[in-house]
């Protein structure tokens, strides 16, 4: 059997929860738990923002728009950062691990999906 490559997981970074109502979500989660939002702050109204975070400590909460309610698709998505997304992809592959393509969502940012062997989605992810 050969050897499989490493694979160095960091820290949980991102917990990213898909939101119907952005504004909504906004209110509870600032005005009614009390968080700090990250990105983007100081904002009259979040209502046609697609992408908010709030300050959580070492891992960040992301308010992501789009949800549909959908079971398992608008689950929350946890994020695992990474050192090098490219290396980590294929030392899962090697492992027969299920990946997706690697995306760059943002500038700076790499990210791929995976899945557990329940189907449950996580991203691992690079920041430069």
């Amino acid at each position: 059997m050969s050897e499989l490559p490493p694979i160095q997981i960091g820290p949980l970074d991102e917990l990213i929860l898909y939101v119907q109502d952005m504004e909504a979500q906004v209110q509870f989660y600032r005005d009614t738990l009390g968080l700090e939002i990250a990105y983007p702050a100081g904002l009259e109204t979040y209502a046609d923002q697609f992408w908010v975070t709030f300050q959580t400590g070492a891992c960040t909460l992301a308010l992501h728009g789009g949800g549909e309610k959908a079971f398992g698709k608008d689950a929350p998505k946890f994020v695992f950062a990474v050192e090098n997304v490219e290396e980590t992809r294929e030392a899962l592959q090697a492992r027969k691990v299920p990946v997706g393509e690697i995306q760059s969502p943002a500038p700076g940012v790499q990210v791929f999906d995976s899945r557990d062997p329940e189907g449950n989605y996580f991203s691992l992810e690079c920041r430069n």
